[in-house]
């Protein structure tokens, strides 16, 4: 990419994560939503942990740090996930625990801290990406995908609506955990694909691909098409629709891509092992 459009990607973006940044600011000064606080608390938390990394490692790339703090983003945000949900079916069962106006209007207890702290991990990394240029392409995927997530997010926690949903579509980052911890592993320099500790991370990496993005992803696709009648003259079905479109795309794509991923990491192992013989 040439500087001239390198700095007007950047330029867009930066401008769009400090109208979002106001836009925050202007609710809790403003109109009070002190709950929102956890926004700031969410992009705050992982800045500070970027910095820790950074300081502690003896790997400072900012690819490696940025990967670091988005393995440890999967890891409270799936457990946070887990809890929320375990925690509401063994409190109330599973009764009525999905139904329509549950999801939409209802918001289970620490739902609306958990998705305001994860949203806070996307702003987060959307400056850390684009203060170290940790993207590609003329139109970058990565910070296209965070954009939309930080308005749909935030429009969701102004609005008190369809938390819920929101909460069950996290439960892709228990796949997450395993998409980053190989690329950590794989930027530490331990490539080797016969390991047991590399099989075990290509087995849950396929496990937790199906079991908590692929299929969860398509049911509640499915239950929103399903319950369509319901929802009413706004935007929230249209957004709702659109995102989950997306995600149903980009898990497509990364399904490709994992599976290309595992064929060349066997191929170059392959190699390898006809070179050591000869």
């Amino acid at each position: 990419m040439g500087g001239g459009k390198r700095n007007k990607v950047e330029a867009f973006f930066l401008a769009t994560l400090i109208l979002w940044l106001a836009s925050v600011c202007f609710q809790i000064v403003f109109n009070n939503r002190t709950e929102l606080l956890s926004l700031i608390a969410g992009s705050f938390f992982y800045q500070t942990s970027n910095c820790l990394i950074r300081f502690f490692s003896k790997l400072r790339d900012p690819l490696f740090v940025n990967t670091s703090v988005s393995l440890l983003h999967a890891a409270v945000t799936s457990s946070s996930v887990i809890f929320i949900l375990s925690r509401q079916w063994l409190t109330n069962g599973s009764s009525g625990m999905f139904d329509h106006s549950q999801l939409v209007e209802g918001t289970w207890p620490w739902a609306f801290e958990a998705l305001c702290f994860s949203c806070g991990y996307f702003a987060y990394d959307q400056w850390d990406m684009l203060h170290y240029r940790l993207y590609s392409g003329w139109i970058p995927s990565i910070l296209v995908h965070h954009l939309v997530l930080l308005i749909c997010f935030t429009l969701a926690l102004y609005r008190n609506v369809t938390i819920n949903y929101l909460i069950l579509t996290l439960i892709c980052e228990l796949h997450s955990i395993f998409l980053h911890v190989r690329k950590v592993r794989r930027m530490a320099g331990f490539r080797n694909a016969k390991s047991i500790m590399v099989k075990l991370e290509w087995f849950f990496n396929w496990v937790t691909f199906f079991v908590a993005r692929f299929v969860p992803h398509i049911l509640i696709t499915a239950k929103l098409i399903k319950d369509a009648h319901k929802f009413g003259k706004g935007m929230e079905l249209p957004l709702a629709l659109f995102g989950m479109a997306g995600m149903n795309l980009l898990n497509i794509g990364l399904g490709i891509d994992l599976f290309k991923a595992f064929k060349r990491e066997g191929k170059s192992q392959q190699a390898n092992h006809h070179q050591h013989r000869e």
